[in-house]
């Protein structure tokens, strides 16, 4: 059986924003009921919390240190085959709709050489989607959290009014009304929603949103460390909301077609927020707002999958990376990759299947710095390359010491113990477990 496969992409969401994953508001009765259907990935982290470099990995499989596409400006390689490419390739019909940022190329603080930030993206820019396009290179450039305009796959620009979730998904139901009956489906929604607006220094959540969730709980980490999040939240829990509001509208549509039963639907995000907390500390070397960190409130997403063998109101436990969904989508379309693409097929994990597997997560982080980090149930270890510009370069030849957090007693990384003498030898085992990730993923060991 062919499965449809939709996946709802939402961007700078963090875990603990849904209900499902410890949000005490009802932001989420949507997604906690497809959890609940489904299977929840309760430890699931962001390889690369950058937005146009996570993009690329979705799409190639492929880390960004191999891609080229280590920050935000740089183009998706035309030579590398992607996931819609096989996805096509064994009969799916394509839609893609929202945020791509994967089809202008420059520096990151100049204007780009090729730039389709708010113009139209080229056939040949998209990344093997050939079907269905209703989408904006640099969305937040063509759009605020009310009003905007995308393009269509004939380059047609449509201009829209309303909450910009609630238009992006209109433009997704368009889908339906055309489709090609005949061929299962691969659908991605790319929202941008709950990511801050750029121009204004903001969260947008829909009109009414500071009201609504006045009565917000912060997560420990931003109640400690300060930052924006007490003016931010209730627009960042709005935008959620709405996001949640939205995927409720494709779910119900996808019942009325028919089609709910046969369809997998992932339910992910690019990264978190730190909402100014963290990349505070004399090692940055780059920039940063609300990202581009390697503490949990950046890497920690929310992950559900649900239908086909994703059944049963199973939670997963186990830390997973959402690298590994690029492979885990075309295992569901018949597809074996192999080793042409990083990570593992998450229904492994969820069968239990690999009972060896290694329990740690890595991450590249970029633009605030050049770092590297692990991270397992335990503990989180950090690197960073001195003197070296996160915008500038991908990686690095030496590192040192960034930060080691003892999980088990600071599930919020409040306290960097790198220093502590007690923790010498599990620092140890942890950068020795850190550097042979890197030596895997990038080629080469490198020293510190």
């Amino acid at each position: 059986m062919a499965w449809n496969i939709l996946l709802y992409f939402t961007d700078q969401q963090r875990a603990d924003t849904c209900g499902c994953f410890g949000q005490p508001l009802d932001i989420t009765p949507n997604l906690d009921r497809l959890a609940w259907e489904g299977t929840a990935f309760s430890q699931a982290y962001s390889p690369q919390p950058v937005c146009g470099p996570y993009r690329a990995l979705l799409q190639t499989g492929k880390y960004a240190t191999d891609t080229g596409c280590f920050r935000n400006n740089i183009m998706l390689p035309h030579d590398v085959k992607t996931l819609a490419g096989y996805m096509e390739e064994v009969g799916y019909e394509t839609a893609y709709i929202g945020k791509w940022h994967l089809a202008s190329d420059g520096a990151l603080d100049k204007p780009p050489v090729i730039d389709h930030t708010v113009t139209p993206v080229p056939r040949k820019y998209r990344g093997g989607y050939t079907g269905f396009w209703r989408a904006a290179d640099v969305l937040e450039f063509t759009s605020h959290g009310y009003d905007g305009y995308i393009f269509d796959e004939n380059n047609r620009r449509l201009d829209f009014k309303g909450y910009r979730a609630d238009c992006i998904t209109d433009f997704a139901l368009e889908f339906f009304d055309q489709r090609d009956k005949s061929r299962p489906f691969f659908m991605t929604v790319s929202q941008i929603e709950p990511h801050h607006q750029n121009d204004h220094g903001h969260y947008e959540g829909p009109e009414g949103s500071k009201e609504k969730y006045k009565d917000f709980v912060l997560p420990p980490d931003l109640e400690a460390l300060g930052g924006d999040a007490r003016e931010e939240y209730p627009d960042y829990l709005g935008a959620c909301a709405s996001l949640d509001k939205n995927l409720g509208r494709l779910i119900g549509r996808l019942k009325e077609e028919g089609l709910y039963e046969n369809t997998v639907i992932f339910f992910f995000s690019d990264h978190g927020s730190h909402f100014r907390t963290r990349n505070r500390d004399s090692h940055l070397n780059g920039a940063d707002d609300y990202k581009r960190s390697g503490h949990d409130g950046c890497l920690h997403v929310p992950l559900v999958i649900a239908g086909g063998p994703y059944r049963g109101g199973v939670t997963v436990e186990e830390l997973v990376s959402t690298e590994s969904l690029p492979k885990t989508i075309l295992a569901l379309a018949g597809v074996d990759v192999g080793d042409q693409m990083i990570g593992e097929n998450l229904l492994d994990v969820m069968t239990h299947k690999n009972p060896d597997r290694s329990n740690e997560i890595y991450a590249q982080i970029s633009e605030s710095r050049v770092g590297r980090v692990i991270r397992t149930p335990d503990y989180k270890y950090a690197v960073y390359a001195p003197g070296i510009d996160g915008g500038a370069q991908a990686s690095a030849d030496y590192y040192e010491d960034d930060y080691l957090y003892d999980l088990r007693r600071d599930p919020w990384e409040l306290h960097n113990l790198i220093e502590e003498k007690e923790y010498e030898n599990i620092k140890r085992e942890l950068k020795e477990k850190l550097f042979r990730w890197i030596e895997k993923t990038e080629g080469k060991r490198p020293n510190g």
